[in-house]
């Protein structure tokens, strides 16, 4: 295992530089894009993942000279999505020079269409690159950007009734065909996948406007000026509405999203109002605030990763986990359950498969959700069936590649893509950590 492990490490180390973008039309910072078809393009979730995997490399990697050069890269990611930060708060999900003056998804803003905005990743990647470093000061300065960016989501993608975030459309939504949101009406669906991921974004937002305002105390002992003061307090409050909302967040995901008959969390339909016409409809209403959309989606077990599944909880979703004819393969788990009439192993771009297709970031997010709990057999068996798929591909093709059919290994396209594939390094490494 660990000579497939070095394998892999090799060819990552030597395909990294090859996404690391200097700056090109209106995307100013350099950035670092997914590999293999994707040249040019600044994404959000990928670009954190990609971060992500990477850093606990960069000591050990061609001798550290690639250190400073990925950090440049990593702040250039979150410097271009803030550049291109609109009035009320917008951030796009991409941002890809092309024909037109800005980014295509700003444009369309700015003629009134609401479409999706940048996905909760932009303060997790920030607090990834900030406690790598032990430096938060390069973006502290940036908070009220921050806050406007929580402010649109808040404004936009909230719906008050059940205090859950529903996707405006299917567009870009990071699993893009899922079918609990792929084909749906407009801001009608609570999505795990977003929610899941809001909880662990205002947690990182909690750390950074409490890093602005120790940055704004200044450590001096006899206090801040007024002006500084001010600051502290207006971040502090921040900080304290951020892990407010957190929780509340929370909150309604268990009351919402849990379902207790199967044991799973499931996306929600969040259209549901009692639909009067003429004198129908005088007696009891709808008092529900959410129809479950039962899809099981690997998205599902992301409370686990997020830390805020009850034990009771990540029980039972071990226990999804344990059953074959759902997840489960030889090489990590499906992004389908394969009983969905959906499930269906597709080579597609715009939208990708993840109707069943094996990716790494899923595999991952499972992986690491089993470890926070203690699962390590379960964490220990998707380790193993992830080096293998990758192992497998590198030695049949010598490269990685985006997806795979989970029935045999099979890369399904898009050979040189690097990206989450990054996070297998991050499986061996967690796994040694707790042997």
């Amino acid at each position: 295992m660990m000579e497939n492990i070095e394998e892999l490490y090799r060819y990552i180390e030597e395909n990294t530089e090859k996404t690391l973008k200097e700056p090109r039309s209106f995307i100013r910072f350099p950035f670092i894009d997914p590999g293999s078809v994707y040249d040019g393009n600044v994404w959000d979730w990928d670009t954190f993942w990609c971060v992500y995997g990477l850093l606990p490399q960069l000591d050990r990697m061609k001798g550290g000279t690639l250190k400073e050069r990925v950090l440049r890269h990593a702040k250039g990611n979150v410097r271009n999505f803030l550049d291109w930060q609109l009035p009320d708060g917008y951030i796009p999900m991409m941002i890809e020079a092309g024909e037109w003056p800005e980014p295509y998804l700003n444009i369309q803003h700015k003629q009134g269409r609401l479409m999706n905005m940048h996905k909760p990743f932009l303060c997790q990647q920030i607090a990834c690159i900030s406690e790598y470093t032990g430096d938060w000061s390069w973006i502290t300065q940036s908070t009220e950007q921050i806050a406007r960016y929580f402010d649109c989501y808040r404004q936009n993608y909230w719906n008050a009734a059940c205090g859950l975030y529903v996707w405006r459309d299917d567009i870009m939504i990071g699993m893009d065909n899922d079918p609990a949101s792929f084909g749906r009406p407009e801001s009608s669906t609570a999505n795990i996948f977003l929610n899941s991921f809001m909880v662990m974004e205002l947690a990182a937002a909690e750390k950074l406007f409490r890093r602005a305002a120790d940055a704004a105390d200044g450590g001096r002992s006899g206090g801040p000026p007024e002006g500084d003061r001010a600051v502290r307090e207006r971040e502090e409050r921040r900080a304290a509405e951020a892990e407010a909302h957190r929780a509340a967040l929370e909150k309604a995901i268990h009351r919402e999203m849990y379902d207790r008959r199967d044991g799973f969390f499931y996306s929600q339909d969040v259209d549901i109002r009692t639909r009067a016409y003429d004198w129908f409809h005088q007696g009891l209403g709808v008092f529900w605030k959410t129809i479950p959309i039962r899809i099981a989606v690997w998205s599902g077990f992301l409370p686990m990763l997020a830390g805020f599944a009850t034990k009771e909880e990540a029980e039972s979703l071990r226990q999804w986990y344990r059953r074959s004819e759902a997840f489960g393969t030889a090489y990590g788990i499906t992004t389908l359950d394969k009983r969905e009439k959906m499930y269906r192993i597709e080579a597609t771009n715009n939208p990708s498969d993840w109707l069943g297709p094996i990716w790494l970031v899923a595999n991952y997010c499972v992986f690491r959700g089993m470890l926070n709990y203690g699962f390590r057999a379960e964490a220990k068996e998707i380790y193993e069936g992830t080096v293998r798929l990758l192992s497998k591909d590198l030695e049949e093709h010598g490269c990685l590649h985006e997806y795979y059919d989970p029935a045999d290994g099979r890369p399904v396209m898009n050979g040189g893509f690097l990206n989450w594939n990054i996070l297998v390094l991050n499986m061996a490494a967690e796994m040694e950590e707790q042997a």
